[in-house]
């Protein structure tokens, strides 16, 4: 005859518990990676979207770039005698202007493809610039008489010049129209954008006004590098949800449920460069490229965001996930050991495997309908189905209502984290102190080893 078995302590009972839970970190990472690889998909799916309409733009300019002719002379031997020969080259001076003003009009769009979408955007940008040269050309190298005014180009970046659409774009120097060719953008946006032939003979006498407009198509951002020695640059939007990035913040900004207005203003002096470069002496101007701020610090940028990013607010809460199934577990387990209900290893497991489902369902069902709704949806099918079993479980439908109230709590407690995203830890961590108060208030007088179980009869 087999010796009865000891029962289980409610040590062992913990133990076992912790160890289920455990076990329950797979199928919830393997969630996290669910999460990780949809967001891709999904980014992905825009990038097709906005393919037609031209990547996150950069706009620069007018430039004027005006050619000058260097003479040097230099001493070789020919013959065994010292000859000096004098050789001409052509260089190139880039005259950025002294005051710029620039105003950018972007009508945001949102395309969808499947449960994907993307916002898109038309930009016109219209603006006017003075150009003038200084008395003394002697410090970068040449003079005004080496200048070639009338072989001058007005040059306009703009980085993915696919993005250019509708009437072409319109240049005119003191009121005079100008034929625009492609290519020749500045550095800064990679040689992309377009230029035209200029005379800027008048240059020689007095400042030149130009104004310009033309239209681009973009995604995401639109981003201004300033060139000026004073840029002005107004952006109007109906989007209401803007996001200011690069090296320059608005000095002036409105934002409303109607859209948003911003204006920067941004001098040479900040960008640390300076009006006048050549190509011959670049190490004599501060205008060189690593002198100059790199990058994005160099740029002022406004982001059209989407409000909400499901994908990351569903990434959020699947890292919230041990604490839902910490708290159910804790829940079961004090029914276990104070109301003397037996709860198996198999019945922690599917209440644990109900729990990782929520997940599950909010991503799919955010992806269609919104994360709000979805979380709604997704949260009372797992308090129902949870309830409905727990009732089973433990024999009681007011035990079951107790464990529907913890979990109408918790979902509740997890939304607000997610949208109190600056006290998410503040309200977790005394959350889980109350947690860990209850529980030890109400397992003060468990006996966890068994010490006072005393040991079954062998007769």
């Amino acid at each position: 005859m087999s010796e009865p078995r000891l029962p289980r302590t409610p040590g062992m009972k913990l133990l076992f518990t912790l160890l289920i839970g455990a076990v329950l970190a797979i199928p919830l990472f393997t969630v996290y990676l669910l999460v990780y690889d949809r967001q891709n998909q999904s980014n992905t799916a825009r990038a097709s979207i906005a393919e037609g309409w031209g990547g996150p733009q950069s706009i620069s300019g007018p430039i004027l770039v005006i050619p000058y002719s260097a003479t040097t002379t230099e001493t070789v031997t020919e013959n065994g005698k010292q000859v000096a020969k004098t050789s001409t080259a052509w260089h190139e001076l880039t005259l950025s202007p002294d005051v710029a003003t620039i105003q950018s009009t972007v009508k945001p769009d949102v395309r969808k493809r499947s449960i994907y979408e993307a916002v898109v955007y038309e930009a016109r940008n219209r603006g006017t610039a003075r150009f003038a040269l200084p008395a003394d050309l002697s410090r970068w190298g040449t003079t005004r008489a080496a200048l070639a005014l009338d072989r001058a180009e007005l040059r306009f970046g703009i980085s993915d010049a696919r993005g250019l659409f509708g009437a072409p774009p319109a240049v005119t120097a003191d009121a005079r129209p100008l034929e625009l060719q492609p290519g020749k953008g500045p550095r800064e946006t990679g040689g992309s954008g377009f230029f035209t032939a200029l005379d800027a003979s008048p240059l020689a006498a007095k400042p030149i006004g130009v104004t310009f407009d033309y239209a681009v198509r973009g995604n995401q951002s639109i981003a201004l590098l300033p060139q000026g020695g004073d840029t002005r640059w107004t952006v109007t939007s109906r989007w209401a949800n803007p996001s200011f990035q690069g090296g320059f913040l608005p000095t002036e900004r409105q934002v409303g449920a109607n859209g948003f207005t911003a204006t920067w203003r941004v001098g040479n002096l900040a960008l640390g460069r300076t009006l006048i470069s050549t190509d011959e002496h670049p190490e004599a101007t501060v205008a060189a490229p690593e002198r100059g701020l790199p990058g994005d610090s160099a740029a002022a940028r406004v982001d059209l965001v989407t409000p909400v990013d499901l994908y990351a607010q569903v990434n959020r809460s699947v890292k919230y996930g041990f604490l839902f199934i910490g708290f159910t577990f804790t829940a079961l387990l004090m029914f276990d050991l104070i109301g003397g209900v037996k709860v198996s290893p198999i019945e922690y497991g599917l209440v644990g495997a109900g729990l990782v489902l929520f997940f599950v369902m909010l991503l799919a069902f955010a992806e269609v309908i919104g994360f709000t709704l979805a979380y709604c949806v997704a949260g009372g099918a797992i308090i129902a189905l949870l309830t409905a079993y727990s009732s089973a479980v433990l024999r009681s439908w007011r035990r079951g209502g107790l464990i529907a109230g913890l979990l109408t709590a918790l979902y509740g407690v997890l939304y607000v984290l997610l949208s109190l995203e600056d006290l998410s830890l503040l309200i977790g961590s005394l959350l889980l102190f109350a947690a860990l108060a209850a529980v030890m208030y109400l397992t003060r007088g468990i006996d966890w080893g068994g010490r006072d179980v005393p040991a079954p009869s062998k007769g």
